[in-house]
């Protein structure tokens, strides 16, 4: 059995650990990044804090296209080494959480014999930079094999494609694996609970005072160095460093929409080319098929949920029709949506499209290493970075990686998902479909998930009940919202359910968190109310 690392009940433990004992670094932001940065510290002997106002996750590390990809179209933008760098990081996390890295093909349409000779032109390097292995290195099918691959393509106008391998993920709790493994090599942890200021000592930051959503508790935690690993909120956390700090991101929204896969039955990822030249991703994940993403300057600041416009929506929809068989999805054939923000570091005169996704780390005027941009595939990297900025501050050697290539929780098989959902569809009795879905979120543990409770939450639908559970005693999860968006993930890709999971997930938590009638209605409501916004898309954004 899996040891409980982030467990709810013991959140007022976790606060009074926090508040008495010392450490050597405080991180805040509990994103990719931070949970990057917390593990990395976790390994290399530091004490380590970690500190999220919202949810783990809850900002961009839950809303992206959930790739573990190298960026192939940055090698046009010449960053080279961000391509080489995140390519082969794509192998590292594959070992470290293959069920958090599903290795797909990756089909590039072609209208041309000429065109396909071009895309391969480029790829070669792509492939070089990223060591891929023989038997992954890339396909070309012709119309006979597409009708065989990929039916559903429209051969008449693209004749041939080239398909590549890259790594599907879950964003989400690819955090909470990274988040669990840190606390399990002695981190600390803690979601819903807000820095609101910067403690200074001679000069220096000394940690950080924190302010708990579920208690109204208010906490000193002392450290000797504090990072900044916000994502879109890092300006906000500077200025408690400094509050004449200067603007440094440039936040660009990236939105998602998702159509029922019996809609739009795509059995690989593809690329499709956008009205604007840009290159947006079909993903066939659970019961949908999302399409992604926008890429489009934000200047309204660091919103939790940035709205999806109906212009959003019509932009990723208008390419479907050119590419694929069948009436042209419409908004109304949208079963789920979400957007994002990216902390792009900013440069004068460019806009979003043109940004690098390049990471920077600074230190401020009392200390507080920060880190701004980035992609999620190089977190293992930055991780790495950050930590090095802070032994240096903290002016000791870094112990060598304790254990740096042990899976993380649930990552501890040879990577064949379809064995591995086999072996949990026999051991747990749940069927096919909630197998495949289970070992794609919890890897082996997807047993221990089933064993407390296996039977479907939902009528009909593929999440279990013992999901819940194991949200709250083993992966901190504080509300519905929590589980349904973010541990379940039943939010994105199983709109079967949504009408009647609010309900479900609150009436199997209550007991667990001890809410009483009424608060179980009034979290129930909140998740039907957010399910019912994601879909509630505006003219355009106010």
């Amino acid at each position: 059995m899996a040891v409980p690392s982030l467990a709810t009940p013991l959140r007022r433990r976790t606060l009074d650990r926090l508040e008495r004992e010392a450490f050597d670094c405080v991180v805040i932001g509990g994103g990719i990044t931070g949970a990057g940065v917390a593990r990395e510290a976790a390994m290399r002997g530091l004490a380590v804090a970690l500190v999220e106002a919202r949810d783990f996750a809850s900002g961009t590390s839950s809303r992206s296209s959930k790739l573990i990809h190298g960026g192939l179209r940055y090698l046009a933008m010449g960053d080279v080494a961000l391509v080489r760098d995140t390519a082969l990081e794509r192998k590292r996390v594959f070992a470290l959480a293959p069920h958090l890295a599903e290795r797909r093909w990756m089909l590039v349409p072609a209208r041309s014999y000429a065109g396909l000779l071009k895309f391969r032109a480029g790829l070669a390097t792509y492939e070089a930079l990223g060591a891929v292995e023989e038997a992954d290195r890339h396909r070309n099918w012709n119309a006979e094999d597409l009708a065989r691959e990929e039916p559903l393509l429209r051969r008449d106008r693209f004749p041939y494609a080239c398909a590549y391998r890259e790594y599907v993920t879950d964003d989400a709790r690819l955090v909470l694996a990274n988040l669990r493994d840190a606390v399990l090599r002695g981190a600390v942890a803690i979601n819903h609970a807000a820095a609101v200021e910067i403690l200074v000592q001679d000069g220096s930051a000394a940690g950080v005072a924190i302010e708990c959503r579920a208690s109204g508790r208010r906490v000193r935690v002392r450290a000797r160095s504090v990072v900044n690993a916000a994502g879109p909120w890092v300006e906000a956390v500077s200025r408690l460093e400094d509050p004449g700090a200067p603007p440094r991101l440039h936040l660009s929204k990236g939105v998602h929409v998702g159509i029922a896969a019996a809609r739009l039955p795509l059995r690989h990822v593809a690329i499709l080319g956008a009205a604007d030249k840009r290159s947006i991703f079909a993903i066939p994940r659970g019961g949908v098929v999302y399409l992604g993403t926008t890429d489009t300057s934000y200047g309204r600041g660091a919103d939790e949920e940035p709205p999806v416009t109906r212009a959003d929506v019509e932009y990723l929809l208008e390419p479907v029709p050119r590419y694929f068989a069948g009436a042209p999805p419409t908004p109304e054939d949208c079963v789920t949506a979400w957007a994002g923000l990216r902390p792009l570091l900013a440069e004068p005169g460019k806009s979003a499209v043109e940004l690098s996704r390049r990471d920077e780390i600074t230190r401020g005027p009392a200390g507080v290493v920060t880190i701004a941009g980035g992609k999620l595939t190089g977190y293992r990297k930055m991780g790495a970075d950050v930590v090095a900025q802070v032994a240096e501050a903290l002016g000791e050697p870094l112990a060598p990686a304790r254990d740096e290539d042990a899976p993380l929780p649930g990552g501890d098989f040879d990577g064949d998902l379809d064995a591995l959902a086999r072996r949990c569809a026999r051991e747990a009795g749940v069927d096919a479909r909630t197998a495949a879905r289970l070992v794609r979120l919890y890897g082996t543990e997807s047993l221990d998930v089933a064993a407390r409770g296996a039977q479907p939450l939902v009528a009909g639908g593929a999440v279990v009940a013992g999901e819940v559970d194991w949200a709250i005693d083993v992966e901190g999860a504080l509300d519905a919202c929590d589980v349904v968006y973010r541990r379940t993930r039943a939010a994105l890709y199983d709109p079967d359910v949504r009408a009647a999971l609010p309900s479900a997930v609150a009436s199997r938590m209550a007991p667990r968190v001890g809410w009483d009638d009424a608060r179980a209605a009034r979290e129930a409501a909140r998740v039907a109310a957010q399910l019912e916004a994601d879909l509630s898309f505006r003219e355009e954004a106010p």
